[in-house]
């Protein structure tokens, strides 16, 4: 029987099954992606040193292998039942059955679909694209950077909290990243473009980690990013495909009107089907948010109410890469007491 069976092959999920196995306990990997990697295969670079994210996801691959870790790929796990003995038993798409003295969940988050805004005319105008379709732009850009309709780009405009603390689409919680992100893409799409103007709208902005605060002011300094305090209204594509832009500068209580040439929607997180579906196979509980619930945030945030059952990263809200690594930590820690004890 397996010691460990992680669920999740982001970076979550490797930085803990790499403690794990350093720690003597046999962990196994399951993916339901043909690679491994999650989200961090989609990034350009990473804040706030603006670093290659394929480096760190060639570092963990690396690790991986280095351990021989067992990793199953395109491996959908549709519940999670735990027995009598106090051991779990997984089922999967392929019907393969695991068994397992714990389980880590570390299946992340999911994008928030900016299609439910219909305001902001996503998959309707050309050049509304999110800050996840701008991130698998820059990973590839070479040469002149031109907007989806192909045009030239004289203005950017960057719209924050694209599904996260709003009423409307039902998630009333802060994504934790999308400030950052804007601040790092904004400063990407000065220096690929230096000719170009490029806007922020945001409700306020929460710079809350180490060299964050730094960025911001660098976005403004350095690179004469503006930033307006505002919400966008509407957004209408004119017949040359630019796009006009309604929005309400709240410091000046103005209302305002611009052209862009290219929008970028800077989408949350939300948490994802498979939460959802453990839950119902085993019980777990979940927070409002929908995001698993720990069993204690402050003292036991690896911990869920099923003894047992262990969490770590994104699972349980939104959060960084740094922050997401750290917690991933604290996960195979709290994995190895609880085997320890019941050994």
């Amino acid at each position: 029987m397996i010691d460990v069976l992680i669920i999740g092959g982001g970076i979550a999920g490797m930085e803990a099954a790499c403690t794990l196995h350093d720690l003597g306990f046999e962990t196994l990997i399951l993916e339901k992606e043909k690679q491994l990697g999650g989200h961090l295969r989609n990034w350009d670079t990473l804040f706030p040193t603006k670093r290659k994210a394929s480096e760190v996801l060639e570092h963990y691959v690396k690790e991986i292998q280095q351990r021989g870790i067992t990793v199953y790929l395109n491996t959908d796990v549709t519940s999670v039942k735990k027995q009598e003995d106090g051991t779990f038993e997984l089922n999967t798409g392929r019907e393969v059955q695991f068994k397992t003295k714990t389980v880590l969940m570390t299946t992340g988050y999911a994008l928030f679909n900016a299609e439910r805004k219909e305001e902001y005319g996503y998959k309707i105008y050309d050049n509304v694209i999110t800050s996840a379709d701008l991130e698998k732009i820059l990973q590839t850009a070479k040469g002149e950077l031109r907007s989806p309709s192909g045009n030239s780009i004289q203005s950017v405009a960057f719209v924050h909290c694209v599904g996260s603390r709003d009423e409307k689409s039902g998630n009333h919680y802060c994504s934790n990243v999308c400030c950052v992100t804007g601040v790092k893409q904004a400063i990407k799409m000065r220096q690929l473009l230096p000719e170009a103007q490029v806007f922020n709208f945001y409700m306020d902005l929460r710079m809350y980690g180490s060299g964050f605060e730094e960025m911001y002011r660098e976005a403004q300094e350095q690179w004469h990013v503006q930033f307006i305090r505002g919400r966008l209204s509407e957004v209408a594509e004119t017949i040359d495909k630019r796009l006009q832009l309604k929005a309400e500068d709240t410091l000046s209580a103005r209302p305002l009107r611009m052209h862009v040439d290219l929008l970028v929607l800077l989408v949350g997180m939300e948490s994802n089907k498979a939460a959802a579906d453990f839950a119902q196979s085993c019980n777990l509980a979940c927070a409002p948010s929908r995001f698993v619930q720990p069993k204690d945030f402050h003292i036991e945030s690896n911990k869920t109410n099923v003894e047992g059952l262990f969490t770590a990263g994104t699972a349980i809200a939104p959060l960084s890469v740094f922050d997401t690594v750290n917690h991933a930590k604290a996960a195979a820690l709290s994995v190895s007491e609880y085997l320890k004890k019941n050994n």
